[in-house]
């Protein structure tokens, strides 16, 4: 049986396949990043406004609120965000540092629980320069990891295969938060 001739990107034939990630585009693009002055367009103010499952909030703190990423580097990619508008770290009160910190240990304990996490990669972007894709609002990172979790789909493909919704996720992982 004679392979399939395949149009590249750029019209010419090709034997590659193509994974298409559509929904990429939006970040690309730069959607949901603040467009104004100030909180004004900030997505991070924006989502404690809304239910936890339109806003993929998974918890809810007195001072910070955990929420999946919409562009996850690996499924169950969570944020910890304070609520208030603030970019820099030491600009946190004492009050929002603990409790950033201690939902981080709660995102940790989920993880493990509903997913069998092995490890973490926790951390903040400080800055644009530091990578932080909407930098006017501080969020720390929690990305789950897994043994063998890196395969030739992010190092060759440069593409993230997810096996879950993000709602489906968030159900799983609120589902998972540990009591107080």
């Amino acid at each position: 049986m004679d392979e399939p001739v395949r149009q590249s990107g750029a019209g010419s034939p090709d034997a590659f396949e193509r994974l298409w990630t559509p929904h990429r585009m939006a970040y690309i693009l730069g959607e949901n990043k603040p467009s104004g002055p100030g909180d004004e367009g900030c997505p991070f103010c924006e989502i404690p406004q809304r239910s936890d499952e339109d806003g993929l909030v998974v918890t809810r703190g007195k001072y910070a609120y955990v929420v999946l990423n919409l562009y996850p580097y690996n499924p169950g990619h969570l944020m910890v965000c304070p609520y208030r508008h603030v970019a820099d770290y030491p600009d946190l009160t004492g009050e929002e540092t603990l409790e950033v910190g201690e939902l981080t240990k709660q995102a940790m304990t989920a993880l493990r629980t509903a997913s069998g996490a092995h490890g973490f990669n926790i951390g903040i972007n400080q800055g644009p320069v530091a990578g932080a894709g909407i930098a006017a609002h501080l969020h720390q990172h929690v990305v789950p990891r897994w043994s063998g979790d890196t395969n030739f789909m992010p190092v060759i493909g440069r593409t993230k295969v997810l096996p879950q919704l993000l709602r489906d996720t968030r159900e799983l992982l609120a589902g998972a938060w540990p009591a107080d």
